[in-house]
């Protein structure tokens, strides 16, 4: 006997010995044969549940993907993933590996010559003693006006949607007057708890929430959306007992729904947004649901092309099969509920649809609040309360959100609720006429230039402030460097190749200089095409620029692990002091 036996107790040696002893009477024959023989029976069986069970999980995972994308697409989307998988294997190949690491080690060096200057002192560490204000004043203006897009001359599409500066000074006297406030202490501070209940209720209120509904105040989009995702899981989980959850979205629906996924643990069914109106593919949404379908989604409009999707055949999908559906609008936020009284084209996408469960509006869009603000709303209040989080034994005390964050800036909500009750149901019509009307003059030069509507076609119906347009001959993304080497900070696109303008008040002033500049970097741009051609090139040139480069290589490639590799880079360098 091992040292280690020699010390157990005279009790548990003398069982452990009695168990081997019975085991090699088991091997020898000197066991029962027949409790023997119910002990292998009961194994055997255990074996064949077990391999009934999981013949069972996958064939109905098989038939759910034949039933969702039919034959051919089943084997398409097979093809698709293992000419990623080999690709990728090819990638990790020693002499392939080195050489992708060195031009993605070159690209990102690049890249962070550009972001982090290298005439400016760098902070590291503490300062010995404080700065005196003034000092700090003076470092502050200079940080402010360090070489940038210039937003404040309308020369950026999204990012800054008002940016007038009364309305600015008005958010920095409320920011500064609850700069300590904090939400999570609503006795400390019941002004800001007061002002975020109202933003909560003018954005239901805009949406024709019906009674009984909710919501909540989010530090942006993407946290609403990935609540609203949180808490179509905790129902299905809940109410049906789903394990496995699954959700349907647009091809072209907000990033964050697949941030939500890879939270939660969600699995993702991608639908197609064909031409030649880039809106879901609702027949696509009605295959694809199953019993563990948690969630639809539709955006009003979606980021990449501003296509509104047919939100009221979703609405029918969702009464249909008992399932939430979830409308992103952030984009849209003050724009769409606005579009009908200003006189412009639109159609039902809120709860005015009963098959819609909830909505994400962005308030610091169009509603023109300060960077840090959103809401996610909810047809009834049980919906909103899946997504809170109670512990009712921290040892801290009982302790209960209403979403991911705890503490979170009170000052934020009150220049929030400053831009609402200064705007106005007014204002906001007003900004919707300028904005969207502008959209339209935009769209319409496009289509109606001769320059212009000879090479770029328009996306879709977009009925908002987003428009997005591609090539018929050019390399689009050599047409977006080219708008960037005139000072435009425009939104390349993939799948399809395109370049997006969202509209705002700042770009408003200056739409016909945009529209110029268009037209003289397509001029540019085709007559470079025309010399390539005439000295024996290919049409569609080797991309030279930026985003050529970048969106070029990713659309080429099967497997994405060397953009996720230059992604993960570029993250790297916002925070090289």
């Amino acid at each position: 006997m091992s040292s280690a036996t020699s010390r157990m107790p005279v009790s548990l040696r003398e069982g452990f010995n009695n168990v081997r002893k019975r085991s090699r009477a088991a091997r020898s024959g000197g066991s029962n044969p027949l409790a023997l023989g119910v002990g292998v029976l009961n194994l055997d069986l255990v074996r064949n549940i077990v391999f009934f069970l999981f013949l069972l999980r996958w064939t109905r995972r098989a038939l759910w993907k034949l039933k969702g994308r039919g034959l051919i697409g089943t084997i398409v989307e097979a093809y698709i993933d293992t000419r990623r998988i080999l690709y990728g294997i090819f990638l990790r190949l020693p002499g392939v590996r080195n050489q992708v690491k060195k031009q993605v080690d070159e690209a990102v060096t690049k890249l962070q010559g550009k972001l982090v200057p290298t005439n400016t002192t760098r902070y590291l560490t503490l300062p010995k003693q404080g700065w005196d204000q003034e000092a700090v004043r003076k470092e502050l203006e200079a940080l402010a006006n360090m070489d940038h897009t210039r937003w404040e001359d309308g020369y950026v599409s999204g990012a800054v949607y008002h940016g007038e500066e009364e309305l600015m000074k008005l958010q920095t006297e409320a920011y500064g007057k609850f700069t300590v406030a904090n939400p999570i202490h609503p006795d400390v501070f019941p002004g800001v708890r007061k002002m975020e209940a109202e933003v909560v209720a003018m954005v239901l209120s805009l949406f024709n929430a019906p009674p009984g509904a909710a919501g909540v105040s989010t530090s942006g989009g993407t946290e609403s959306i990935i609540m609203a995702c949180l808490s179509a899981r905790q129902k299905a989980y809940h109410e049906r007992g789903v394990t496995e959850p699954e959700m349907i979205l647009p091809e072209t629906a907000h990033v964050a729904f697949r941030k939500a996924g890879d939270y939660f643990k969600i699995k993702v069914h991608l639908v197609a947004c064909p031409a030649p109106t880039y809106q879901v593919d609702t027949r696509r949404v009605s295959r694809l649901i199953n019993s563990n379908t948690v969630l639809l989604v539709g955006s009003a409009p979606n980021f990449p092309h501003g296509i509104i999707d047919d939100i009221a055949a979703l609405s029918k999908l969702a009464v249909r099969n008992k399932i939430p559906l979830h409308v992103d609008c952030c984009l849209g936020s003050f724009l769409v509920p606005f579009l009908s009284q200003a006189g412009f084209e639109s159609q039902l996408f809120d709860f005015r649809l009963k098959g819609v469960t909830s909505i994400s509006c962005d308030t610091h869009k169009y509603g023109f609040a300060p960077k840090g603000n959103s809401t996610v709303l909810y047809r009834t209040q049980q919906l909103r309360q899946y997504q809170y989080f109670v512990d009712p034994a921290w040892s801290g005390g009982v302790y209960a959100s209403p979403g991911i964050a705890g503490s979170r800036p009170g000052a934020l909500i009150a220049a929030c609720w400053a831009s609402l009750m200064s705007v106005g149901e007014a204002g906001y019509l007003a900004s919707c006429t300028q904005i969207v009307g502008t959209t339209k003059k935009l769209i319409e030069h496009i289509q109606t230039s001769p320059i212009l509507s000879s090479e770029l076609e328009i996306l879709g119906n977009p009925l908002v402030s987003v428009l997005a347009f591609k090539s018929k001959a050019l390399n689009i993304y050599d047409v977006a460097d080219g708008m960037s080497a005139k000072g435009w900070h425009l939104n390349a696109l993939q799948n399809p190749p395109a370049i997006h303008v969202a509209l705002t008040l700042p770009i408003v002033k200056v739409w016909e200089k945009l529209a110029a500049d268009l037209e003289a970097v397509v001029q540019e741009e085709q007559e470079k095409e025309r010399v390539r051609v005439v000295q024996g090139g290919k049409a569609k040139g080797a991309a030279v620029g930026d985003s050529a480069a970048l969106y070029g290589v990713a659309g080429s490639l099967p497997n994405k692990s060397v953009v996720v590799d230059l992604a993960t880079g570029f993250l790297d360098i916002l925070y090289k002091a």
